[in-house]
């Protein structure tokens, strides 16, 4: 699945009093350990009061609130809390936000290159002249013809596009140009148990930072300036908002996520990029006979809360572009999950998923446009999900090993380079103290320098979470292109309007014959196969096509 960072009703409260807490929660580091924390969401209809009463009831004491899609943050030293927040009638649930051990910043899809022992031939291929130095490396750029759309639309500054994610390092050569500081905001304080030691004392990061890297790699390819400088990105001159819902070790919990849905919303942003799904559960089901009924009651939680925050945002102008996730399955029939739950006391154990009663979130949640990833030959790369339930468009994610039987299968070119904060790729081992890319990096990172000394270092990526920013940087270029000034609160183009215009423009591209594929040439075993159904209008594989950038700002949209 998208990478810890990857990759239906509405609330009848949201007249409620808006009273969300920023800065949200208690640091972890203050915590006392026996104190435990979790998110509660309470039942339609029930108020903001009643809601409360029954957690204190509980034996938890409320620490932020998000009173129009009825989510609070709790604190509890009892051990009981959530089987008496379960039972209770005014509340759905409680999920615990509690991690045993700690996870890589980033799953073995998206850095295959590096566990790979072909790793070293990746150099990279030049593909021509650009408008900045490393965009010759950018095939996906020219995939969807982004180098060609700005030259009619680069973005327009009142465009702003929040990167849901583990943060933005705002200090990049090729970030600052563009980002937003003012809508800019940290929902997620680190937890030094998952996170490492707090890098400030309040463990709430500053709003342009990024200790995971994942954020600034999609904000490059959503919108890195085209300064001469580096590389550019598919809508060079919007406006990037970190909107920091990941933990630095790249889990995704429900309330920072709910949160900064919420902020998106209130803040009138245009587009959200969302690669990522949200932990423990690979899939939160209503019911799974698996489950415990405390488990069950945190999924039904984590299913109400993300469904009112989407619809809450999309309400309020905001268009969701979400990653379809990594783990190569049809998401309309998909297989056993043996990675749930992925943190807390309880191991992953087996649970059979139940296609109409489970869902993979923020990808299958409403109003989100969710998107497959494709290599440079257009194939779906081998690790992305798909079908015909979820699929919306398809976009360049990487694919280090396309090009089978040719001199590119398996080197780093054909994954997405972006920008990446040189402090992560310090800790990573790819840059020395100095700042210099050490030896056998010199394939994967890319550093460039002004005459100033001011250095930007670029890597390669791959997965659904890379594929996913370029459908955002297009939507972006939609709004900037067809968008209105909206009386005083700003300018804008309504959500349903800019997916129509993304999706009616995408270049159509039918299923493979034979329609089942196999990828045991690319290495994998059968578990991989994938059967694409549909037509090619619309398919599972690809949607309905790969995205086109120049398309979307030429093309007239239709009524």
């Amino acid at each position: 699945m998208v990478s810890k960072r990857f990759t239906v009703g509405v609330v009848a409260t949201a007249a409620a009093l808006t009273l969300t807490v920023t800065g949200l929660g208690v640091p972890a580091s203050a915590e006392p350990s026996d104190l435990r924390t979790f998110t509660v969401v309470a039942e339609d209809g029930v108020s903001a009061d009643a809601a409360i009463a029954a957690i204190r009831s509980a034996g938890g004491t409320v620490v932020s609130r998000s009173d129009e899609v009825g989510v609070y943050q709790v604190t509890t030293d009892r051990a009981d809390f959530a089987t008496k927040a379960t039972s209770a009638a005014a509340l759905i649930g409680a999920a615990e936000e509690k991690a045993i051990g700690r996870k890589p910043r980033l799953d073995r899809v998206e850095q295959e290159n590096l566990l790979a022992a072909a790793a070293a031939k990746g150099a990279g291929k030049h593909r021509g002249k650009k408008l900045d130095p490393l965009d010759d490396k950018l095939w996906g750029l020219e995939m969807i013809r982004a180098d060609k759309a700005r030259k009619v639309e680069p973005g327009d500054r009142r465009v702003t596009v929040g990167v849901l994610d583990t943060g933005v390092d705002a200090s990049h050569p090729d970030i600052a140009p563009n980002f937003n500081w003012a809508l800019s905001r940290n929902f997620a304080p680190d937890i030094p148990e998952i996170d490492g030691e707090c890098e400030v004392a309040s463990c709430l990061d500053p709003a342009g930072t990024d200790d995971g890297g994942h954020g600034t790699h999609v904000a490059g390819t959503i919108g890195a300036a085209a300064n001469g400088f580096g590389l550019s990105g598919v809508a060079p001159k919007v406006s990037l908002v970190n909107l920091k819902g990941g933990q630095d070790s790249g889990y995704f919990f429900l309330n920072p996520v709910v949160n900064a849905l919420l902020h998106a919303g209130r803040s009138g942003l245009d587009v959200v990029n969302m690669s990522f799904y949200v932990d423990p559960w690979l899939y939160n089901c209503t019911a799974n006979p698996a489950d415990s009924p405390e488990a069950q009651a945190a999924q039904r939680a984590t299913i109400r809360a993300m469904k009112r925050a989407l619809t809450f945002a999309h309400n309020r102008g905001v268009t969701l572009v979400g990653a379809l996730g990594n783990n190569h399955e049809d998401l309309g029939d998909p297989r056993t999950d043996v990675s749930s739950p992925n943190y807390g006391d309880v191991a992953p154990y087996p649970r059979e998923i139940d296609n109409d009663s489970c869902w993979d979130l923020p990808t299958e949640g409403p109003h989100v446009i969710s998107v497959s990833a494709v290599g440079p030959s257009g194939k779906k790369a081998d690790y992305s999900n798909y079908g015909t339930e979820q699929t919306a468009v398809a976009a360049p994610g990487g694919w280090f090993r396309d090009g089978f039987g040719t001199d590119t299968f398996r080197t780093d070119a054909n994954m997405i380079l972006s920008t990446y904060p040189k402090k992560v790729l310090q800790e990573e081992g790819a840059v020395d103290a100095d700042g210099n890319i050490v030896a056998g990096a010199e394939t994967f990172v890319f550093k460039e320098c002004k005459a100033n000394g001011e250095c930007g270092y670029y890597t390669y990526l791959q997965g659904t979470s890379m594929a996913a920013p370029h459908a955002s940087g297009v939507a972006a270029l939609i709004v900037s292109r067809y968008g209105k000034q909206q009386g005083r609160s700003g300018y804008g183009m309504a959500p349903d309007l800019v997916e129509r215009q993304l999706l009616r423009t995408a270049a159509e591209r039918a299923c493979p014959e034979p329609r089942l594929v196999s990828y045991v040439n690319e290495g994998r075993p059968a578990e991989f196969d994938a059967y694409c159904d549909g037509s090619r209008s619309f398919n599972g594989f690809y949607g309905h096509g790969i995205i086109d950038a120049y398309a979307a700002v030429t093309v007239k949209p239709g009524r």
